[in-house]
């Protein structure tokens, strides 16, 4: 995979880390990631941050066995398409069950890990990937 820049790291911190996206303000519909203009109401949209609370559950998934240049090593692991309780639905990874454990509409939570380590650089990039809610 290729290095991502410091820069660029930074600006994606909201998003990465506590999963912050936005809302138009004039339709009520939440986006993630972030979006500058709403597809809705085009111009005529107030478009604010909007935090969202990490909680979700799988709309679908499945195990990833050939992992994409820099991901070789992490085989096999759960990819999952996760519907956030606010609405938007995402792409993560699901960690600390196996395939067999998961079924589609599970609840889920995020948590921050350990994405990639770029060697060359030293630099770690971190992120959100979700595990099963715990029930009670």
């Amino acid at each position: 995979m290729p290095s991502e820049n410091l820069a660029i790291t930074w600006r994606r911190m909201p998003e990465r880390y506590r999963l912050v996206g936005t809302e138009c303000q004039n339709c009520k519909t939440a986006y993630f990631p972030a979006r500058k203009l709403c597809p809705k109401c085009r111009r005529k949209g107030r478009i604010v941050p909007r935090q969202f609370s990490g909680r979700g559950k799988i709309y679908s998934y499945t195990e990833v066995f050939a992992g994409p240049s820099g991901f070789e090593l992490e085989v096999p692991y759960l990819l999952a398409i996760v519907e956030l309780e606010e609405g938007p639905r995402l792409t993560a990874q699901i960690v600390g069950v196996s395939e067999k454990d998961v079924k589609i509409g599970d609840e889920v939570e995020m948590v921050f890990r350990r994405i990639q380590e770029d060697s060359a650089e030293g630099l770690i990039h971190y992120g959100y990937k979700f595990r099963m809610r715990r029930r009670g």
